[in-house]
């Protein structure tokens, strides 16, 4: 598994409820840009519609040497998911405060995969405290690293 790219904000903005692993309906210019790393899942999110999982405002960059096979580039794109997933997605979704956002796009063999999770936003003092905790978890490995140096 080679991850092409993650969705940081989206850790930053959500807490994480469960993951699920989508195939990416793509056209080979999109494959090929991937592959190079021309992709970003910034402010992008899945929506079911009709039945069917979409990825909404993903950006992958035209491919260069792609002429007339090249695709707009924030088009809404399909996940492949079973259905009785997608089923329990848009129970779930139904709830108050639950989304559905992408987290990283990877590479499983020759197929491209998106790695989703069902998602509740955070609240603001949510924020500040994943920041405090992530800040003082630091500090703490700064002083056993400090403490460790001094013994040798």
């Amino acid at each position: 598994m080679k991850v092409i790219t993650t969705n940081k904000k989206a850790f930053h903005d959500f807490t994480m409820v469960e993951t699920f692993e989508a195939g990416i309906n793509l056209v080979g210019c999109e494959v090929k840009s991937i592959r190079q790393g021309e992709v970003n899942l910034k402010d992008s999110y899945a929506t079911i519609y009709n039945g069917q999982l979409l990825l909404k405002n993903a950006y992958i960059k035209p491919y260069d040497k792609g002429s007339y096979s090249n695709v707009e580039p924030r088009r809404d794109r399909r996940l492949l998911m079973h259905k009785h997933e997608i089923m329990r997605l848009l129970g779930k979704v139904k709830e108050k405060g639950y989304s559905i956002v992408p987290l990283k796009v990877y590479l499983n063999g020759s197929l491209v995969k998106v790695e989703i999770a069902l998602a509740k936003g955070k609240q603001l003092f949510d924020k500040r405290d994943s920041i405090a905790k992530r800040d003082l978890d630091r500090q703490q490995q700064r002083d056993v690293h400090e403490a460790l140096k001094g013994r040798y």
